[in-house]
């Protein structure tokens, strides 16, 4: 929401008020943050505590825990697949209504970095490849969230297109990639969406860490685009009290053990660092205050919320528009009538969003099992799990009931909490009733187990420090579990480790307990429990898997195949190696594709895995990871009650022809060599075919592209639905020198639209070309430069198949 003239100078009367009774050490402490989520209240000048929640599909809250929970929208890939800023917009709004249900008032999100390499682990948290792309769905996320009166935190400012040594790497970039690559989303979202707040990198670029680059900061981010909002560090990232505010950086989190707080006002002491720049950060920081409410005496930018979402529908509208049908022969999709053999462990355990700090706790999981079970007839679906891509433990889920019960040194009870599945994370003063760091000395995650299948269970423990695992009576393991390397976020992203095999029979349930010995360093910046009670069903012989589901196939009408990756493939952390399935799932595929020649494919991944077995089926289907209502949605597509809507933000390819694989960095160096060509503009510069292209999808109806009108930088396209269905196609415009210059990319995407009609019917999509679209970086200059002359417009249904052109000189 846009504020006018009169209501920023009421605000900023507010902020400078509120500033000038504020002394040094009070100051610096707001800086500091108060604890793991927050930053403290000063009641004597009307500020109360303002609190920050992890996204970007859903707000956590301040408690990492299944016992508040949350909507779970898809994953940024998928909203990026909608190509529809507008949905992008709606879903913010949802996060603003979520966000205010938690008491939050800062959502850590969005994540605008780019899709720079495949095997980057954290791309399901990011939306493209491509920055103009990922610009306009940031700008709608962005929108819609401050349109509720919440702000945000567009991260990771810069260049975090990696997990390997995230926290040192230092990333060589060229000025002219940083401009038009990976700073030129959040220049967009800066210019169009005007964002609260900022977050930077861990990672340093060109030398200087992000939270003391003073450069990209304070002569770029807040000179040149005019940033007025907050900037916080990514959690541990600030390293120097005068590097991090010389460098910009107004809040250092989490707090209060960070660089600044009496670290900060000692500086100013000293005549280190001066007073005006605490004045500055502060200043930002109150502002942030005053727009979100809790600064008396300024009125917020928004003072009622807008109406009321239905969460659970619209995380189903945006799965549904979001999934991507890459290939559909014979019209296999929708389905036909008919029997249904629906197969793979991940179609009845779905995985719906990824690994790391994006995780949310949602109250409910469609299932595909269970949406394909409420929308077929009854009678006409068959289940098998053919292959499961989970070659590790998971965390304690379907059959365990389980709370928390902490005590102290004398083994007194102290706090008790619910817990809805077997992992246990507490953060800072994210404890439960009554319990604090200091009197904790253990906690029993303790409940019962009813198996669902009988044979050999195998539990196991995720974490560091003492434990004991006890299962129907019997200790299995009472030891100290320590890290096999040194790492100190193994605790976070480690596997488990498996620790007792037990006899169980389906039905019976068993007593089981984990008890954890808490002991922290009294220097932990950071207070962190967690840890985590694991289980794996009986492990059954992988071919007789495979035989059962064939034979399942067989007699069937269609067969549908779930296939997913893991959080061992895809989380915050680290980086993939390859771009396989996990498991047997490739070979599941190809023997039912064998069995059945209308098998249906459904790929369960936040970003691209390889599909070696894509010619073999009838039809394949990205769902992305799909939200708490994912199941429902897939069933609203199979059956053809909605169309796929989604079109590739990404590319997709084999791993032996993706053009940029380098994410190990190389003596804490990683080069980003490949320049301003990543993405499909790497592929056509390269010459390399991938699997499916950049914007490519095909929905439940055909499409004529009828006349392409250039006046100016306008562009009309006229485009009829020929097919026998109404349906939404995503017009896609593309620019291309008419003159090859081999320092730009062949063609690059300049501008978009969505359009709907009902079969037989005729629409049309006006564009406006921004006018960056036409401009690169002048690196011996230091400026933009408009590139005059002549060039080819391309419109179509993606990078790949471009429908008809116009010629446009500038």
């Amino acid at each position: 929401m846009a504020e006018t003239a009169v209501e920023t100078e009421a605000r900023e009367a507010a902020v400078e008020a509120a500033l000038g009774k504020l002394d040094l050490e009070a100051k610096t402490r707001l800086l500091a943050g108060q604890d793991m989520w927050t930053l403290p209240a000063f009641p004597e000048i009307g500020l109360a505590s303002l609190v920050m929640s992890d996204g970007p599909i859903g707000v956590r809250g301040v408690r990492w825990s299944a016992d508040d929970p949350s909507v779970a929208l898809p994953s940024p890939t998928a909203l990026a697949a909608s190509w529809d800023p507008e949905l992008a917009r709606r879903a913010g709004v949802l996060l603003a209504q979520e966000a205010r249900r938690k008491g939050v008032h800062v959502l850590l999100a969005p994540t605008v970095n780019l899709h720079r390499s495949p095997l980057g682990g954290r791309h399901f948290e990011a939306y493209s490849e491509d920055p103009y792309l990922t610009g306009r769905i940031g700008t709608g996320y962005v929108t819609g969230v401050q349109s509720g009166g919440v702000g945000t935190t567009v991260k990771h400012f810069v260049a975090n297109d990696a997990e390997t040594d995230r926290f040192t790497v230092n990333n060589l970039v060229s000025e002219r990639a940083l401009r038009e690559l990976y700073l030129a989303p959040f220049e967009a979202i800066v210019a169009d969406a005007h964002p609260w707040g900022i977050m930077t990198a861990y990672n340093s670029v060109n030398g200087p860490t992000m939270t003391e680059h003073h450069r990209l900061v304070e002569e770029i981010l807040r000179g040149e685009w005019g940033f007025d909002g907050f900037n916080v560090s990514d959690w541990t990232a600030a390293r120097s009290t005068t590097g991090a505010i010389d460098g910009g950086l107004d809040v250092a989190m989490p707090g209060p053990g960070t660089v600044y707080g009496e670290a900060l006002a000692q500086a100013v002491r000293d005549g280190r660092v001066e007073e005006a720049k605490v004045d500055a950060a502060v200043r930002n920081v109150l502002r942030l205050a005053a727009r979100v409410g809790v600064l008396q005496g300024a009125e917020p930018v928004v003072p009622e919320p807008p109406a009321p979402v239905d969460g659970a529908a619209l995380a189903r509208e945006i799965a549904r528009r979001s999934f991507v049908l890459v290939r559909n022969e014979g019209g296999a999709l929708p389905l036909r009538p008919g029997t249904v053999a629906l197969i793979g462990a991940a179609a009845r355990d779905a995985r719906v969003l990824g690994g790391g700090s994006a995780t949310v706790f949602p109250a409910h999981v469609v299932s595909p099992l269970d949406g394909l079970t409420a929308a077929l007839p009854e009678g006409t679906l068959r289940y098998a799990v053919g292959a499961d891509p989970n070659t590790e433990l998971a965390v304690a889920g379907k059959g365990f009931a389980l709370r928390t019960v902490c005590h102290d040194t004398d083994g007194r009870v102290i706090g008790t909490a619910n817990a809805p599945d077997g992992h246990v994370q507490w953060m800072g003063s994210d404890l439960p009733e009554g319990v604090t760091h200091e009197a904790l000395h253990t906690v029993d995650l303790t409940g019962t187990f009813t198996p669902r299948e009988t044979g050999t269970h195998t539990f196991g423990i995720k974490g560091l420090g003492a434990f004991t695992l006890t299962v129907d009576g019997t200790t299995h393991f009472d030891d100290v579990q320590r890290p096999v390397k040194d790492d100190p976020f193994l605790s976070f992203f480690g596997a488990p480790e498996p620790r007792a095999e037990v006899e169980l029979t389906a039905g019976q349930p068993v007593e089981v307990s984990l008890r954890y010995v808490v002991d922290l360093p009294d220097d932990m910046p950071m207070k962190v429990i967690t840890f985590s009670l694991c289980h794996a069903e009986p492990v059954r012989d992988p071919d007789e898997l495979i035989a059962e589901a064939v034979e399942t196939a067989r007699g069937a009408d269609t067969a549908v195949v779930v296939v997913a990756t893991t959080e061992r493939v895809e989380s915050e952390g680290f980086d993939r190696t390859d771009l396989k399935l996990p498991g047997r799932q490739d070979d599941l595929v190809r023997a039912v594709a064998a069995a059945n020649p209308n098998t249906v494919v459904v790929v369960n991944a936040g970003s691209p895995v390889e599909l070696p077995w894509r010619d073999e089926v009838a039809a394949v289907l990205l769902s992305w990871f799909p939200g708490q209502e994912g199941g429902a949605a897939l069933a609203d597509v199979l059956t053809g009650a909605h169309e796929p809507g989604g079109r590739l933000p990404t590319t997709w390819g084999s791993l032996a022809d993706a053009p940029v694989t380098q994410v190990v960095p190389e003596n804490g160096e990683l080069p980003y060599t490949e320049d301003v060509f990543i993405g499909y503009r790497a592929w056509e510069r390269e010459s390399r075919t991938p699997a499916y292209p950049f914007g490519h999808g095909l929905g439940y109806t055909d499409w004529t592209y009828e006349s392409l009108q250039v006046t100016g930088t306008t562009v009309r396209v006229r485009l009829r639905n020929t097919g026998d269905r109404p349906g939404r196609e995503v017009v896609q415009l593309y620019l291309a020198p008419a003159q090859p210059d081999p320092t730009r990319p062949a063609r690059w995407l300049a501008g978009f639209a969505g359009v709907e009609a009902a079969p037989g019917e005729r629409a049309e999509v006006t564009v406006e070309l921004p006018r960056r679209a036409f401009e690169v970086w002048d690196e011996a200059a230091g400026t933009w430069s408009f590139v005059k002359g002549s060039y080819e417009l391309q419109a179509g249904r993606s990078i790949a198949d471009r429908r008809i052109t116009a010629p446009i000189t500038v």
